[in-house]
């Protein structure tokens, strides 16, 4: 016979009793101070929740500093094209990020593809910059 209890997963059966019995859990308001309480990505004050389960754990590891500068960059980016200004940060986290393919999987065609259309746009904005200057 299978066994059904394996790995992480537990079946447990209820009775009708047991679905008729009052609860007995208490309801604890948030705190948001508590920095443990899972707020999402951007916490009350502004600042990035680097601990949220959101980055996937993208902020610690062999590459995290490199992905804080990089996302930090971008969500405080108060450029015409949000993120134009960081494309050395992003471009030192994918270099780092190329160097543990094992932790890192390189995305597919698509995904590389919006990358690279992130960093042309960037070079462009860098560009009509620089032709703003010069005709001032």
């Amino acid at each position: 016979m299978p066994s059904y209890c394996s790995g992480k997963d537990r079946i447990i059966f209820a009775t009708k009793e047991d679905h008729e019995t009052p609860s007995s859990a208490e309801l604890v308001a948030d705190d948001p101070d508590d920095p443990y309480e899972e707020q999402g990505l951007i916490l009350p004050n502004g600042d990035i929740n680097w601990n949220c389960p959101c980055l996937g754990g993208m902020a610690s590891g062999p590459c995290g500093e490199q992905f804080k500068s990089a996302f930090s960059c971008f969500h405080y980016s108060t450029e015409e094209i949000k993120g134009s200004d960081c494309v050395d940060q992003f471009r030192a986290m994918q270099e780092c990020m190329q160097k543990y393919p094992d932790l890192y999987p390189q995305e597919d065609e698509n995904d590389e593809k919006s990358t690279k259309d992130l960093e042309a746009a960037s070079m462009e904005a860098s560009a009509a910059k620089e032709e703003e200057k010069g005709s001032s």
